[in-house]
Parts: structure tokens; C-alpha cells; sequence
């Protein structure tokens, strides 16, 4: 009887409320506002084709090379296939080529139509030419044009008489040994028809050596439709509530339109909610199911009702983000983001509802726990919003969904190279927690070598007496821009002069300025003089100055030596250029009593050391003469300004004095401490510079393991595998020299030559001197023919490979270092039997055995790779460390460049690696191809920012987590946003856009502020990002 009456009642109520939205003029049809937006470029829409060909070549030029051989004519399924079965298509072309975690990035670049640009720049250049009329491919040789096939003979008969074409960085190249040919390219749509008949032919004369092959894409006919963009965002400012009674307003211009429209969509979303302002109309419709239609029409009221966008009252602002936090924890965790975004994007119109919702005390408590934790450790404040992905963090005022893609694509290659090592999810996790590597350059000389004469000595000479002995003295205050005067060696300049030239003169008098004026700087010369020995004094003033100063530092000290010195230069102020007469007038002046003769002619006995400055100048390494030191750090002086130079060292000093002080400070430096010895012996400090090790970009070879099973030795098949198989297989069957107590080698070096030249076994003899004094190197070899390949002609180079198949540690390189000397390959040439240089202690069968039957087949295997994968030509040296490959060699490489190269490759990542590693079971030298392969891949991706390790102290209530979706790898994308902020409205369309292109583990924190004045949000906000690939937009696309 109640439930009859209660009924009844409610019916009453319904139809009241019916009957008086009826009054107010509502409907079933009444709609909320919702924002439209989409975004149209200047050019048509570009082929999916040609978009994903461009991704391709961001991988590699070959793999772009290898795509389009697969999608020769794949256009014409275009003509007969649906738009969604063409682009399947093209995914499933792609999925030749990448794996899953990029095939679902290039889905991202299709939804963001991140390579239209470059499609359409490659149009224009193509409209500039301009194309022949009707030809739908057409090529430039050298400014002339066809599209027949057939005139390519004719056209290429006269191309060297025609200036040649000016090539892009983006142009794509088809592989070839030699790009000094003449210039084909090609403007072509990849995929058709008349694409394929130009691109068998090009392609073939390319690879016989006869052009140089050039791709441009060039659409015929392009596309009718627009070119709608992804990737942007449009907000709508909310500055009065009368926004609220505009409908249909639209703002025009040629490519973008933004309008408030009307739409169902959302109410309709909403009318799914069970509970609307207290009332559970779910459970209101099940109960009185012939009152569905009148309780729809007080639902949509209540909806529309609670989205007024009336002031709120500032008590009712305090606690608003965390009533958000309430709402969206509340959420079941795969719609919580998109609940996020709704509440963020359309906060104006939320809002009113939030204040209804009670906040969840035991959330807010973990929340504040969690801000604690992150403001001691990341120094991230209440509201402060982040992004990490794999840990880098990503900078949330600049970032855009391109370079999201670029940074996805990086990462994305680091996943794909650690797991196609074998190793297990922790292993993985622990490697992507390294920094990248930084091939670093800032190294200095060692200043300790005998070459140098050092004309003061703050620490023992006289004049420096008065001075503080105590490092303690670099604490106390001192005026600004100075440096204090303490007698110890912590300032050294070196100064590399030759007598012959003018700017010695200047060097001299930057040397008298320091000097004489007492700054606390030990000053040093290297005399670059003649290496012959018949040249005397009497004829070379350089000669005649180093052996005048000899005597007179022998005789007198090296102060009076270097003030006689400045008493020659100051006669030359007018000549610049030093003369014989000039060293012989001040000998006469100063020294009345010195047999000028025995000084300086052909018999002195001052003369003993004079080669040693040149060969120390030849040893650094260093470039053209003038060339100047401070505490082994190299000047760059291409035009000696004394000036400016005093003012550089004095620069220097004071920044060296910044640093002294630190040292003291942390007890590094101590009064009893050597100085030159403190600043020589850190890890920077090598004996050679060389500018090719340096300054040369490496190219990074790609050994990650590979499905390929082919046999270095099986010439035919490893013919016809890309460069990563290549490399992958040269790496797996390397053999290598290593120290007999090494566990793990942190560096890997190979060493590219022609080993039966001098120069190959020159280049194998500086390693092997390497080698002797390493603590982290092994060695591997190799080969590059120069000739023809036979037995004959590879006499050495098998002698050698079969030392390494048969030997290893200190009996393989006391046989190496044999066969590289130039009297042994002689010996050999001439007839000599390899055995007889055996060591009593080898295996004298076991390697004659192997040397008779080892065959050439590995040896053009190497050829065919250095050829194809390093670029080399026949012969050309090279060198490989850690998968860096630098060549071709243009110079000799010593002993000390080999101590260069593996200083800049043992870098601290090098060394984390190697640790990690150390902990794995496996054998030694696979310890060391991991550490060589997970360097070289971590190497070659760019430098980022440094990675931060985020954790969260609770993740009960404040966290929305997703886990991976796939069981694979996936990417590790931690968020820490206030879920009413701009960052907010911005980064869930990011958020949830990443869930759905990419495999990964999500943590979002929500970072919420307390105590809010205002209103934290005051614009609705539309994202135009999209997770998949649209032709158009429709309404249902544009709407949020």
C-alpha cells in the first residue's frame, strides 16, 4: 500500500516537472554546447605511402631503400581498396622492416601526419623544375629533363659538361660506393606505375656504378581533400556567464574554423550516469519502467542544470582539486583519465557539480604524504606538473605531439635493442636508468715531458720568496678578478715557438709581461727548430737561438737564458723575424768572454736536445703552429692577438682559481701534495690530441643480434644481407686479443687495414703497443684487402687470422707483434715459411694445420663489408670502438691515439654498463659483446636530459595506474599533474592518446592544491590529437 502511494506520488512529481520544463520551453532535444574544432593545412592531403616511405628513412637510408623496392606498385590498390584496408596494407608493408613498438609509432605519425610537411616541400621542389607536361615521372640529369626511359642514354652522354644539380640533406640517395657520378633525380610518386619503370632502370645503373640515383617525391594529381592536422590545441576563454546563451558562432578564415555547436553527444553520454544530484535514475527507470521517458527529461534537466556556470563562492573554491582527485579516484582506473581530461577541458561547466562531491580524507592524507616525498627528493611542488617517459623528462612548456614522436622513436629503439639482446625485464629496467653517453672532447695535453723548458718555478725559484707555500692561502678573501700569489704550480703555460716565424715575437713579449710583472704562472717554451742535423747556428737563427740559450741557462741559469732571449727579440721589433746576427750581438754584449764559434757552429756541444720540442709538437698532435697551453688545455688561435690572449689565460686562471679553492675546500688538495701531479693525472689528461678521434662525428654500426644464421665464411649468403646482419654477424665470429687476467673488456676495439702493406702492419704494431699497457681493451681484427684476394696476396693476414684461431693472450701477441714487422712480411714475401717464426711454446701443428686450410672466403666477407657497411675502398684503414667507427685513416695512428680513443670510450656510462653486466652469468667475452653492443646503442641515440629514477612513497588512492595492455615491452611513463590545471588540460589528451598508440605502464599523480581563492581553470579547452589515422573529420571526430 506505501509502495502503491509512493508510487503514485512520484508519478505526480514527474509529470509536474514535465509539465513545467514543457513551460520553460525544453525538450527531449534539449542539447548542451559542445566545442568543434579542426585544423586545415595549406596543401592537399598527402599520400599515406609516401608518409610512411619518410618514416623509413628516419630509421635508415637502407631501410628506406629496402621499403620502396617492396612497394613498388603498391598504389594501384588504392584504385580498388577501401581508404582503411589501404592503410592496413601499407602497416602490414611496413611490419617487413620494424617491430611492433614501431609500426604502433608510425601509426602516431600517420595521426599526426607528422611527415606531410616533408612530402609537400618535395612537391614544391618539383613545381619549381618545372615537371614536362603529362608526365606523371619525370627525371633532371643535370638541368635537363624527360620522362621517357629511353633518352636517360642520350641525357647522361653530355652530363659532365652540365653543372650539377645542388643536392638536399633529405634528399634520399640510393646506396652506392662513389657520389662523385653524375646526378639522376627522380620526382615520382613511390608506388605507381610510372614510379616503377624509371626505379628498375636508375636502380641498375646505380648499383653498376654509373649515377648517382636521387628520389623526390612528385604527386601528379594531388589529392582533392584537405589536409586536416593533428596535434594542437583550441581554447575558449570564459569571461562572462553570458558565454552560456551563445549557439552556432562561427569564426572563419580560409584554413582553420572554430565554432560552438550544438550536439547531443554529450548529454547523451551523460544520461548513462546513474546517479545525477542524489538521484539514482538506474535503479528510478528499473523500478517505474513506464516513467522511462519522463525521467529522461528530469535526468537531462538535472545534467543541464548542474553545468550552469554561476561564481562560485570562495569557500565553496577551497577544496575543489581535491574533490576533482575524489571524483576521478572513484572512477574505474580505464575511464579515469578520460574523466580527467572532461573535468579539466570543461572545468567552467563542471565545476558546480565538484563542489557537491565529498572529499576523500584518507586520499587527501596520501596525496600530502606523497608531496612531502617529492618536494625533498625532485624539489616538484603542490601543483607542480611533470612528465617522465622511460624517466627523461619532458619539458611541458615547449613539448608538441612531434617531438613526443621523436622522443617515443628514440626510446622505442633503446627497447627494441635491449630486448632483441635476451635480456629479462629487470636487466632491461636497469640499463634504461643510464644516462646517455656523451662522446666527450674536453681533454688536455700532459705537460710533463722533458721537451719543455720552463724558464720559472714558483715553488723552488728565488724570486718568489715572499709568497704562502700553504694551499690553505686559496680560502682567504681576495679582490675580484684576482688570483692569489701562493708558490706552487697550479697556473702553467706551455708556448710552442718556432724562431723562424713572427709570431714568436709576440710570444716572447706575453712571456716578459707574466714574468716580469710576477703573476703566480709557470711559464714554459717548446723551440720547434730543423730536424737536420747539418744545419748549424751560423746559418739558422733558430738553431742559433736554441743552442745560445742552452749556454747560456748551462752557464748562467735559465732566468738570465730567457732574459737574453728578450734582449735578441727586442732587436727584431721592425724585422718581426729573429736573424743569427741578432743571437750573435747579445752573446757578444752579454757574454764578452763566450767563443761565439764553439757556441754556434757546426761542432757545439750545446745542441744535445734540440729534436726533442719537434718530435713533442709532432707527438701532441696538435694543429699549425701557434699553438699555446695552460695547464695542457689548447688555445684556439687562428690569429695570435697577444691581447686577447693575456686576457684568455688570465680568464682562465681565475676559473682554475674557482675550482682550487673547491679542491682545498674538500680536502682533494693538501700542503704536502705534488701540483702538476694533481692536475696531470686526472682522467682527462691524455698524451695526445687527435683532431680526426675528436672532432670527426663516428658512424654508429648497428650489431644487435639477429635472426641470421649465416657463416662469416659463406661469402654467397652474407652477400646478400643488409648492413645491421652484416655487422651482426662480423661482430658474433670476432676473435680478439684480451689481457690474460681480464674478466670483462669495457672497450672493444677493432682495427681495419690491408695487413699485408706496411701501413696496415704499422697501424697492427701501434695497437699491439696499445695493448701492453691497457687495463680495459681487447683487440680485434679486421680485414681489408687491397688487391685481388688469394692465398698469395694474404700471406700476413692469414698468418694472422690463424694466430687468433689457434693462440690467444701473451703467445697470439708476441706472434703479432713478429708478423708486423717490416723484416718478417720481407722474409715471407721472399720465401720464408711462416712456421719458422713460431715460438717454441705454440702449437706449431695446430696452426699449420689451420693457416694451409683456412682459405680466402673470410677475407672477402670483411672486404665486402668494410665496402658496404664501413664505406671503406680497397685497402682504406679505419678503426671500430665500441661500435664507433672512424675512417678512412688519413694519418698514422700511434700508441697515444689509441690511449685517447679508449679514454673517450671507457666514459663513466661505459663503466655503469661493465658494472650491470659483471652481475650477469655468462662467459667473458660475451660480458664483453654486451658491453660493446649496449654502449654503441645507447651511443647512437641522442643526448637527452639526465633520466630521474621517479617513485611514489603511496599509490593507494592518489595514483590512477594502467598497466601494459600487451604482454611485450612497453614504456614507462610516469605523470605528476593537478587535475585542474592548464597542464592538465593539455597533458591527459597526451595521456590518453599515448594508452592507446603504444604499449605502456602508466602512474598519474594527482598533485592537487588546497586552499584555492579562485577559480583554478577559467577557458574550456579542446585537444586536436588524435590516436589514429582520419581521412576527414566528422562530427563525431571533432566533438569532446
Amino acid at each position: 500500500m506505501a509502495r502503491a502511494g509512493a508510487a503514485k506520488g512520484l508519478r505526480l512529481l514527474l509529470r509536474s516537472v514535465a509539465l513545467w520544463l514543457a513551460l520553460l520551453g525544453a525538450s527531449t532535444a534539449t542539447a548542451s554546447k559542445a566545442v568543434t574544432a579542426h585544423l586545415a593545412a595549406k596543401w592537399p592531403e598527402t599520400p599515406l605511402l609516401l608518409e610512411a616511405s619518410e618514416f623509413m628513412a628516419e630509421e635508415s637510408n637502407e631501410k628506406f631503400w629496402q621499403f620502396v623496392e617492396t612497394v613498388t606498385e603498391l598504389a594501384v590498390y588504392k584504385q580498388t581498396e577501401s581508404d582503411y584496408s589501404y592503410y592496413n596494407l601499407i602497416l602490414k608493408k611496413a611490419g617487413q622492416f620494424l617491430d611492433n613498438i614501431h609500426i604502433n609509432l608510425l601509426k602516431f605519425a600517420f595521426s599526426i601526419r607528422a611527415y606531410s610537411p616533408t612530402i609537400q616541400m618535395s612537391q614544391q621542389v618539383a613545381a619549381e623544375e618545372p615537371p614536362p607536361d603529362g608526365c606523371a615521372a619525370f627525371v633532371v640529369v643535370h638541368t635537363k629533363r624527360t620522362c621517357k626511359t629511353s633518352e636517360l642514354k642520350k641525357l647522361l652522354s653530355k652530363a659532365a659538361s652540365r653543372p650539377r644539380p645542388y643536392l638536399f640533406e633529405r634528399d634520399h640517395k640510393f646506396p652506392t660506393s662513389s657520389e662523385n657520378l653524375p646526378v639522376v633525380i627522380l620526382y615520382a610518386e613511390i608506388g605507381t606505375r610510372a614510379f616503377a619503370e624509371f626505379h628498375r632502370v636508375l636502380s641498375k645503373k646505380s648499383k653498376n656504378g654509373k649515377i648517382l640515383y636521387v628520389l623526390r617525391h612528385y604527386i601528379k594529381k594531388p589529392s582533392s581533400r584537405k589536409m586536416y592536422l593533428s596535434g594542437y590545441g583550441v581554447e575558449l576563454a570564459i569571461k562572462d556567464t553570458e558565454y552560456k546563451a551563445l549557439d552556432d558562432i562561427q569564426i572563419k578564415d580560409i584554413y582553420f574554423s572554430f565554432n560552438v555547436a550544438t550536439t547531443d553527444a554529450t548529454v547523451e553520454n551523460e544520461t548513462g550516469a546513474d546517479e545525477v544530484q542524489g538521484f539514482l535514475f538506474g535503479k528510478l527507470k528499473e523500478i517505474y519502467s513506464d516513467l522511462k521517458e519522463n525521467l529522461t527529461i528530469f535526468q537531462k534537466y538535472l545534467i543541464e542544470s548542474s553545468k550552469e556556470m554561476t561564481p562560485l563562492k570562495v569557500w565553496e573554491l577551497q577544496d575543489l582539486s581535491f574533490q576533482a582527485a575524489s571524483r576521478i579516484a572513484s572512477t574505474p582506473v580505464y575511464d579515469a583519465i578520460k574523466l580527467m581530461k572532461d573535468i579539466s577541458q570543461n572545468f567552467p561547466v563542471k565545476a558546480r557539480s565538484l563542489t557537491r562531491i565529498a572529499v576523500n580524507e584518507l586520499l587527501r592524507k596520501e596525496i600530502q604524504e606523497n608531496q612531502k616525498d617529492l618536494r625533498d627528493r625532485f624539489e616538484i611542488m603542490p601543483g607542480d606538473a611533470h612528465l617522465f617517459i622511460n624517466g627523461l623528462p619532458v619539458d611541458l612548456d615547449v613539448y608538441d605531439p612531434f617531438s613526443i614522436l621523436d622522443l617515443l622513436r628514440s626510446e622505442g629503439k633503446l627497447l627494441s635493442g635491449l630486448k632483441s639482446l635476451g635480456l629479462s625485464e629487470e636487466e632491461r629496467s636497469r640499463f634504461l636508468k643510464l644516462n646517455s653517453p656523451v662522446w666527450d672532447d674536453d681533454f688536455v695535453l700532459d705537460i710533463r715531458h722533458s721537451s719543455i723548458v720552463w724558464i720559472n718555478d714558483l715553488e723552488n725559484d728565488a724570486l718568489y720568496t715572499d709568497w704562502p707555500t700553504s694551499c690553505w692561502e686559496f680560502l682567504k678573501p681576495v679582490l675580484h678578478g684576482t688570483v692569489p700569489s701562493v708558490r706552487r704550480n697550479f697556473h702553467n703555460l706551455v708556448l710552442f715557438i718556432d724562431p723562424a716565424q713572427e709570431y714568436t715575437l709576440d710570444f716572447i713579449n706575453l712571456a716578459e709581461f707574466f714574468y716580469f710583472n710576477e703573476i703566480p704562472l709557470r711559464i714554459g717554451f717548446v723551440f720547434i727548430l730543423t730536424m737536420d742535423n747539418d744545419v748549424d747556428g751560423t746559418t739558422d737563427a733558430g738553431v742559433a737561438l736554441w743552442r745560445a740559450f742552452s749556454y747560456i741557462e748551462e752557464n748562467y741559469g735559465v732566468s738570465e737564458a730567457f732574459l737574453s732571449m728578450t734582449h735578441m727579440y727586442q732587436k727584431v721589433k721592425g724585422r718581426h723575424i729573429l736573424t743569427v746576427d741578432d743571437v750573435r750581438t747579445v752573446l757578444q754584449n752579454k757574454f764578452p768572454h763566450a767563443d761565439i764559434l764553439d757556441i754556434l757552429g757546426t761542432h757545439s756541444k750545446y745542441d744535445s736536445r734540440r729534436k726533442e720540442g719537434a718530435n713533442f709538437y709532432k707527438m701532441t698532435g696538435l694543429g699549425p703552429l701557434p699553438q699555446a697551453l695552460y695547464n695542457g688545455e689548447h688555445f684556439g688561435l687562428k690569429e695570435i692577438d697577444t691581447e686577447e690572449l693575456k686576457g684568455a689565460i688570465l680568464e682562465k686562471m681565475m676559473d682554475a682559481f674557482i675550482y682550487l679553492q673547491r679542491d682545498v675546500f674538500m680536502g682533494k688538495i693538501t700542503d704536502e701534495i705534488n701540483a702538476i701531479d694533481f692536475l696531470m693525472d686526472k682522467s682527462n689528461v691524455v698524451p695526445r690530441l687527435n683532431s680526426l678521434i675528436l672532432h670527426t662525428e663516428p658512424q654508429y654500426l648497428n650489431l644487435l643480434s639477429s635472426s641470421v644464421t649465416a657463416d662469416i665464411e659463406d661469402f654467397s649468403t652474407f652477400s646478400f644481407l643488409d648492413s645491421q646482419d652484416k655487422s651482426a654477424v662480423v661482430a658474433k665470429h670476432m676473435h680478439y686479443l684480451t689481457r690474460d687476467d681480464a674478466v670483462i673488456s669495457a672497450v672493444t676495439l677493432w682495427i681495419v687495414a690491408d695487413f699485408d702493406v706496411p701501413s696496415g702492419r704499422k697501424l697492427l704494431s701501434h695497437a699491439l703497443e696499445h695493448m701492453e699497457t691497457t687495463f680495459h681493451s681487447r683487440l680485434g681484427i679486421v680485414y681489408n684487402p687491397t688487391s685481388k684476394i688469394n692465398e698469395e696476396n694474404t700471406a700476413i693476414s692469414r698468418g694472422i687470422l690463424a694466430a687468433f684461431l689457434t693462440h690467444e693472450n701473451d703467445l697470439l701477441r708476441s706472434f703479432l707483434r713478429k708478423l708486423a714487422k717490416e723484416e718478417t712480411a720481407e722474409a715471407i714475401y721472399s720465401g720464408d715459411k711462416i712456421k719458422t717464426f713460431l715460438a717454441t711454446e705454440m702449437d706449431k701443428n695446430a696452426f699449420e694445420k689451420k693457416y694451409n686450410t683456412i682459405g680466402v672466403n673470410i677475407f672477402r666477407t670483411h672486404q665486402l663489408f668494410c665496402q658496404e657497411v664501413l664505406k671503406l675502398r680497397p685497402g682504406e684503414p679505419g678503426i671500430v670502438s665500441n661500435g664507433r667507427f672512424l675512417g678512412p685513416l688519413n694519418e698514422e695512428l700511434h700508441k697515444e691515439d689509441f690511449h685517447l680513443l679508449e679514454k673517450i670510450t671507457f666514459s663513466d656510462s661505459v663503466v655503469k654498463i661493465a658494472g650491470i653486466v659483471e652481475n650477469m652469468e655468462m662467459n667473458s667475452k660475451h660480458m664483453s659483446d654486451l658491453v660493446m653492443k649496449i654502449d654503441v646503442l645507447t651511443s647512437s641515440l641522442p643526448v637527452r636530459a639526465s633520466r630521474s629514477d621517479v617513485t611514489l612513497l603511496k599509490e593507494n588512492l592518489s595514483v590512477i595506474k594502467i598497466n601494459p595492455p600487451e604482454n611485450d615491452t612497453f614504456f614507462d611513463v610516469i605523470a605528476v599533474v593537478d587535475p585542474l590545471t592548464r597542464e592538465a588540460q593539455k597533458m591527459t589528451q597526451l595521456l590518453d592518446v599515448l594508452g592507446k598508440i603504444v604499449n605502456v605502464r602508466m602512474k598519474l599523480f594527482m598533485n592537487c592544491r588546497g586552499k584555492l581563492s579562485e577559480a583554478p581553470l577559467d577557458r574550456l579547452f579542446v585537444s586536436l590529437l588524435y590516436s589514429k589515422f582520419i581521412t576527414y573529420l566528422s562530427k563525431s571526430d571533432q566533438s569532446y
